[in-house]
């Protein structure tokens, strides 16, 4: 086994032991250690990310289950329809990409540049969603859906899951408490199971059967990640993970920058 496999099985430790603690953002690092630690492709990379974010935020969501955190009929209403965004976005646009999205003189935008970078840009809202500190605001009254509102997010997060391979809670979050009106720490709690649901049924019914899965890898991978939310779950009976969160925001922030630079620059 090379040094570099050793990193990213290491990495994928990690990643299990930051959700463990922190509660989130570390799945979003799943496909710059497949990528650049494994060499797989961006199209292997993001459906390995899906399966490996949906296995961890099913774990998390399961507990938050047991602790009744979790609103199921707000899940389904925001589920269906981003596992309908994930699953048509796999199976019909990304297969449909060709390599060279478009060239300008001796410049070619491949389709690898546009979904890491997308990815990139998106690293950076996830960042500060990390930073910013969530405020425990109770909510009075019953929950009122805006189904339109709730239809068009649901699709929106599902299609760039879809693109980039990452959960996308950022973007679940604060639409669940504006367009579903639950608070914050339920909002939290359902997303994981959103996330799980739309990731995992994105990956079996638009990647599963169309590429070929290295089942071998990829269940490992998996499995390192898992160990590791249990680790870290354990470690934050001794460890604050509200002190890590921040200091982990700024790492998504220059992994961000890192993605961007390999893509645009030394890729070339």
């Amino acid at each position: 086994m090379e040094i570099t496999e050793i990193l990213g099985y290491f990495c994928a430790l990690i990643i299990g032991v930051s959700l463990g603690l922190i509660g989130g953002g570390g799945s979003i690092l799943a496909v710059p250690v497949l990528a650049y630690l494994f060499s797989v492709n961006e199209k292997l990379a993001t459906a390995y990310s899906l399966f490996i974010v949906g296995a961890s935020a099913l774990v998390g969501g399961l507990k938050q289950h047991f602790k009744g955190l979790v609103d199921w009929r707000t899940a389904i209403v925001f589920g269906i329809p981003a596992i309908i965004g994930v699953s048509a976005v796999r199976h019909y646009v990304v297969p449909a990409l060709p390599d060279v999205l478009f060239t300008v003189g001796t410049f070619e935008f491949t389709r690898r540049m546009a979904m890491f970078g997308l990815f990139a840009v998106l690293m950076i809202p996830a960042a500060f969603s990390m930073l910013k500190t969530r405020k425990e605001k109770k909510i009075e009254g019953d929950v009122k859906y805006n189904y339109p509102l709730i239809l068009i997010e649901g699709l929106l997060v599902g299609a760039v899951t879809g693109l980039i391979g990452a959960g996308g809670g950022f973007l679940i979050i604060p639409a669940l408490v504006i367009l579903a009106n639950v608070e914050m720490k339920v909002a939290v709690a359902t997303s994981l199971i959103i996330i799980a649901f739309k990731s995992l049924l994105g990956f079996f019914l638009g990647d599963a059967f169309t590429m070929p899965i290295d089942w071998n890898f990829l269940l490992i991978f998996t499995l390192f990640s898992l160990v590791g939310i249990f680790i870290g779950s354990y470690m934050s009976n001794f460890i604050d993970g509200k002190k890590l969160k921040k200091g982990f925001g700024y790492f998504i922030f220059i992994m961000a920058f890192f993605i961007f630079y390999m893509e645009f620059f030394i890729s070339r």
